[in-house]
């Protein structure tokens, strides 16, 4: 799978957070500062899966028309929300 260029920028950029994180538990830093980072972490991640979620269902789709094979939706829908629960 190939994901877009826009995904992969928001992975670089929480890697940096968690650089920068590690660099706060290194020098000694407020609990409460590394939480609120580590919770903006959690956060980006989570809308970081939600778009390679939809992503790969855009794929799925663009790929059964592109075929002209018969579209299951109900199926495409069902994986889809299992990936979404996994985020959890």
């Amino acid at each position: 799978m190939e994901y877009p260029t826009d995904i992969i920028n928001r992975m670089k950029r929480v890697e940096g957070q968690i650089r920068g994180v590690l660099k706060m538990m290194e020098d000694g830093k407020e609990c409460d500062q590394v939480v609120h980072q580590l919770s903006a972490i959690r956060n980006a991640v989570d809308r970081i899966i939600v778009n390679v979620v939809g992503v790969d269902m855009s794929n799925c789709l663009v790929e059964h028309l592109k075929n002209k094979e018969e579209l299951d939706t109900d199926k495409i829908i069902k994986d889809t929300l299992q990936l979404l629960l996994k985020i959890k």
